[in-house]
């Protein structure tokens, strides 16, 4: 559906060097990094309205790289919605249909009972909630009757009860058959949303897959710690086991040749503690000390002493009410090793 092949941006101080990807039709896939990736600016490429210095870009089987934006079928939606504040809703929809000349009154009843529009249809932006703008913005982009859908953060602005409703709509959207793409900073929404996820930084690809894979199988320490696998210990194996570099040992199921791999990674509700021994059941347990507890909205976030190695666990509100744990508690944590991840 969409091949990004070879592409390089030179922009002031910053590049994008040799991205390929693939998109297929109507897949939904998830772009991630840190601020200043680069992730905007390859939506801005694949829309067209960043000029590339090498490379080619296909949509739908067409080189659209020298095509200009309103050639290309594809529609960008920032976070900021960019709404005509003296338009009404009916109009600001409307007005993408210059574009679309081709459109019926039908497929825009259609988009607008889609997204619940229509009791705001003679409303100006400015008397809606940040969950209603997106949704216009939304349906103004989706009336071109795009090949692809660019999103930019489109959930970053909203309060936690518009984003929830905003993801609701783009799911439904996704089921209408849309290719999307959507960059975001939150792996909650790649949980919730994404079929594929691409991370990128400093404008290079480190890894793109199914999202499961991406999240518990991270090809690099960049990766790792973009998508929250907070325990990133560099390692050497030796008879058997893994150490760090502090001398504390850890058993994994990984199988294949254990020398090619640099560090371990745990994610951090993988580890759980007890008040004593757990005995069985788990092939890494280690005793430690609690340095500090943190709370994280309804997950608190543990760090413990094991020697000279910090270790960080979550827990859920309810578990860390029952256990009372405080600063200084000595604890055992429970690795499984399946959950001790090699990179």
């Amino acid at each position: 559906m969409i091949r990004i092949d070879n592409v390089s941006i030179l922009l002031g101080g910053f590049s994008i060097e040799s991205l390929n990807l693939d998109i297929k039709k109507n897949e939904f896939v998830m772009v991630v990094g840190p601020s200043g990736a680069g992730k905007t600016l390859m939506l801005e490429a694949i829309a067209g309205l960043q000029r590339i210095n090498r490379g080619r870009i296909y949509i739908s089987g067409r080189d659209v790289t020298e095509l200009t934006p309103e050639k290309r079928k594809v529609a960008l939606v920032y976070q900021d919605y960019a709404l005509f504040p003296h338009f009404t809703i009916n109009e600001n929809i409307r007005y993408g249909l210059r574009f679309n000349p081709h459109c019926d009154e039908s497929y825009f009843s259609h988009l607008v009972d889609l997204l619940k529009l229509r009791n705001l249809l003679q409303r100006f932006p400015e008397t809606l909630s940040g969950g209603e703008q997106q949704r216009v913005a939304l349906a103004r982009s989706l009336i071109l009757n795009p090949d692809l859908l660019l999103l930019d953060e489109p959930l970053s602005a909203l309060d936690p009860v518009f984003r929830e409703e905003i993801q609701d709509y783009l799911k439904l959207l996704h089921k209408e058959g849309n290719t999307i793409i959507m960059v975001t900073h939150d792996f909650g929404e790649v949980l919730s949303l994404g079929e594929r996820v691409a991370v990128i930084n400093d404008g290079r690809l480190h890894q793109i897959g199914k999202v499961e894979d991406v999240f518990y199988h991270p090809l690099d320490r960049t990766v790792a710690g973009f998508v929250g696998m907070k325990n990133i210990l560099q390692c050497y194996f030796s008879e058997g086991y893994f150490f760090n570099d502090k001398g504390l040992q850890f058993r994994t199921d990984h199988s294949s040749n254990s020398h090619e791999y640099s560090f371990i990674g745990v994610r951090p509700e993988d580890i759980q503690i007890f008040p004593s021994d757990p005995g069985d059941g788990f092939e890494n347990i280690f005793k430690g000390a609690v340095r500090s507890v943190h709370t994280k909205g309804l997950v608190f976030e543990v760090i413990v002493e094991v020697g000279e190695t910090i270790l960080i666990a979550h827990l859920l509100a309810s578990a860390m009410m029952d256990m009372h744990i405080n600063r200084g508690d000595r604890v055992f944590l429970g690795i499984k090793a399946r959950g001790v991840h090699l990179f």
